[in-house]
């Protein structure tokens, strides 16, 4: 399908429960919804608001290649168009901003929209940051995506290209796209040298093996560091956890101590 408009006059319901949707990806939204600008930003061209959007979510990206060696550059160009700059309706509502549709895992609130069918289910986070996460795990523990690990992170074009063969998106044109956007916008200077992520890992003298647990009712950070043998602090700092609060249905990334 081609680009979806977000200021369609579709029904978006919030929920909590619903029936298992198909998994499939939600394709690039750019346009944006008026009613969805507010303030000085309905006076904002579209570079504008990408150039914010890098500002605001370029750190993000930039500390998920860190953790998965997925190239920034590729995830704030997949971001911006897939979330429409960050004012399409599955971002504003439900800060999921790489259209991620529920799957049989998912077990927290839930926003039903129009996409390939009709009141689809996406995922609702409670931060953009665990939509970054929940992206990259979506690329990392999907075995038709385990090839993109073995193209240079320095080889934007191979990754675009790789996407659209492992099926990520149905636009043709897709991988065109995310070039365009990262050349336009100079989104490599975001991306880290191997050097860098090499240091991160030697580091570190933790297990680089990981597994997910998805938060279920009842879970507390402590129950979950029982489970798995690990400390609640490396829980923490793996999930960039602040005040101890995890909620239902999050992935939570946990080490493996082997």
């Amino acid at each position: 399908m081609g680009l979806t408009s977000c200021g369609s006059s579709r029904k978006v319901i919030v929920e909590r429960q619903t029936p298992t949707a198909k998994q499939q990806k939600v394709e690039p939204q750019i346009a944006i919804p008026k009613d969805e600008v507010v303030g000085l930003e309905k006076a904002l061209t579209n570079q504008e608001k990408i150039i914010l959007y890098i500002e605001k979510y370029a750190p993000i990206a930039q500390n998920e290649m860190r953790s998965f060696g997925i190239p920034a550059s590729i995830t704030l160009a997949q971001g911006i168009l897939e979330s429409g700059m960050g004012y399409g309706r599955l971002a504003v509502e439900g800060n999921n901003h790489f259209g991620i549709k529920c799957h049989q895992e998912w077990d927290g609130k839930r926003l039903y929209h129009d996409d390939d069918e009709k009141g689809e289910c996406f995922r609702v986070y409670d931060d953009p940051i665990n939509s970054f996460r929940d992206h990259s795990l979506f690329l990392k523990e999907r075995t038709r995506y385990a090839f993109l690990f073995d193209i240079k992170t320095d080889h934007y074009k191979a990754w675009a290209k790789g996407l659209k063969k492992a099926g990520y998106a149905t636009d043709p044109s897709y991988p065109d796209k995310l070039i365009s956007l990262i050349e336009r916008f100079d989104l490599t200077q975001f991306d880290l040298k191997m050097r860098e992520i090499n240091l991160v890992k030697s580091s570190s003298s933790q297990s680089n093996k990981t597994t997910v647990h998805t938060v279920k009712k009842g879970d507390t950070l402590y129950s979950v560091s029982k489970k798995y043998n690990v400390t609640v602090e490396r829980i923490m700092e793996l999930n960039k956890i602040q005040d101890q609060t995890i909620y239902l249905g999050q992935s939570l990334t946990i080490p493996l101590n082997l």
